[in-house]
């Protein structure tokens, strides 16, 4: 996946997000609804650590298709 085809689905995922949270701000979620808010944060927290890993790959002069998705639990304990 090259970086610009991320920053597409970045940028699908976060339009997506704020829909969701418009939403929910004007009268909440179901709880599907919920979920897949929860999901798309982490798929955008994956979404950015393979566009960084990409990136610094390039800058150091490494094949940047060797970057790779990182599992969510993974990705997710970065904030701890």
């Amino acid at each position: 996946m090259e970086n610009e085809e991320i920053l597409d689905d970045i940028g699908a995922l976060v339009e997506e997000e704020r829909a969701l949270r418009e939403r929910a701000g004007t009268g909440g979620l179901a709880p599907e609804e919920r979920a897949r808010l929860a999901a798309l944060e982490v798929r955008l927290d994956q979404c950015w650590d393979l566009l960084r890993q990409r990136r610094a790959k390039a800058e150091f002069g490494e094949d940047p298709d060797e970057a790779t998705l990182r599992p969510a639990a993974e990705v997710e304990s970065y904030r701890n």
